[in-house]
């Protein structure tokens, strides 16, 4: 695999020396002793390989910004070395490098200047540019007058003009309308396609496990978690989720799966089964089948207020579909210590064929933000196969009925 991009043991500390002299003095390598020192970064070391691409997530102040800017070389790294190999194009900040008192059109030369391409190249690309952020006239207004979502379709359209060996996008698309997101999803898979290598921050779980090969957590400065997308993630949703008191722990599966599981677990799950409607345990299950799905929870501690939530992933961990007690309005109260409290959700599986998992949430409200008792990953495996149904295609069993007359 070729190699992109290498970070090596790379820290970044913001440093206070009191006096500009004295770190000016630093600039020619006298060794000044500062008054302040702060490290944003510590320890990070990964690669990216050609085509290759990686989600990363963390909570704010993590460090992921800082990572980024050191990758494009904004800010230098205070120890270790970055390598890159190859074009970088960045959307690290919505209309970054724009002057509001340009329009759009003067910004797109402005900024492709500055990413190195003559005004030739600009001119012969401008077509495509406009056409690709779709803003009409606006495109030779000033950009003072544009909102967010036309000045991250201006930004994104030029920063991808031409495509880049490194493709690095923050949260800037976030603020894109759902039309041009997927528009831009679009071109960025077309640019894997032919070998360009993608970082993208994103607290979207969705975006990172649908596009990404790989990602990585960062927590205070560090790397915590360097793995599948799926497994990040959950781990990345338990870190959201603790508390004081909270802990989290992974651990693998006899699938070889990694599951992870965290809370204060004053009430954990106990058991949970799929059953036929007939009583009978059952790991496959036909489409459109009822179900049962069967959980016990047994409370370790008083709670004043106990919701069950439960989801259903796909193989790539995506949501299918997620309810709890809380939205159907059974919220169990004043539940003591010791007791165990048995669940029956009752469905049909209207879902296509595939391997699917079931995540499980003990919570106090209709978020796990608030009372983290237990949130279970992959408590429950199971497999869907379409067994008496015509052929179909897709995640979902939505059987139509035609009607359909011939017009002379």
């Amino acid at each position: 695999m070729t190699l992109m991009l290498d970070v090596r043991d790379v820290g970044k500390a913001f440093r206070d020396y009191g006096s500009e002299l004295k770190r000016i003095a630093t600039w020619f390598g006298v060794p000044v002793k500062p008054r302040e020192e702060h490290w944003v970064l510590r320890g990070i070391s990964f690669s990216v390989g050609r085509g290759e691409a990686i989600g990363i997530v963390g909570q704010n102040g993590a460090g992921k910004s800082t990572l980024l800017k050191l990758i494009t070389r904004t800010l230098v790294p205070t120890e270790g070395s970055v390598s890159v190999h190859g074009r970088i194009a960045a959307i690290l900040e919505l209309g970054m490098g724009f002057s509001p008192d340009l329009t759009g059109r003067q910004n797109v030369y402005h900024a492709a200047g500055l990413m190195g391409f003559s005004r030739e190249q600009i001119e012969a690309a401008m077509p495509d540019i406009e056409a690709f952020a779709e803003i009409g006239d606006y495109f030779d207004e000033y950009v003072r007058t544009y909102s967010s979502g036309m000045q991250m379709r201006v930004a994104f359209s030029v920063a991808t003009a031409f495509r880049p060996d490194i493709l690095i996008v923050d949260e800037a698309l976030s603020v894109g309308d759902a039309y041009f997101q997927h528009k831009c999803f679009k071109r960025i898979k077309e640019f894997r396609e032919l070998g360009t290598s993608l970082l993208i921050v994103s607290h979207d779980s969705g975006a990172i496990q649908n596009m990404c090969d790989r990602a990585i957590l960062l927590q205070g400065g560090r790397v915590l978690k360097d793995g599948e997308p799926t497994e990040v993630m959950d781990a990345y949703n338990a870190l959201i989720a603790e508390r004081e008191n909270t802990t989290m722990k992974v651990e693998r599966l006899e699938s070889g799966q990694m599951q992870t599981i965290s809370g204060t677990f004053e009430a954990v799950v106990k058991s949970i089964r799929l059953h036929a409607t007939s009583g009978e345990p059952i790991e496959f299950v036909d489409v459109g089948q009822d179900v049962e799905l069967r959980i016990d929870v047994e409370a370790r501690s008083d709670i004043p207020k106990l919701v069950l939530g439960y989801m259903i992933k796909d193989r790539l961990g995506q949501p299918v579909f997620g309810t709890n007690t809380f939205h159907t309005r059974q919220v169990a109260t004043d539940v003591p210590a010791g007791s165990v409290l048995s669940y029956v959700a009752r469905f049909p599986m209207n879902i296509g064929p595939g391997s699917y998992s079931i995540s499980t949430a003990l919570v106090s409200t209709d978020t796990h933000l608030v009372d983290n008792y237990e949130w279970r990953d992959l408590a429950l495996i199971f497999t869907v196969a379409n067994q008496s149904h015509p052929h179909f295609v897709g995640s979902a069993w939505i059987p139509p009925t035609f009607d359909f007359d011939r017009l002379p």
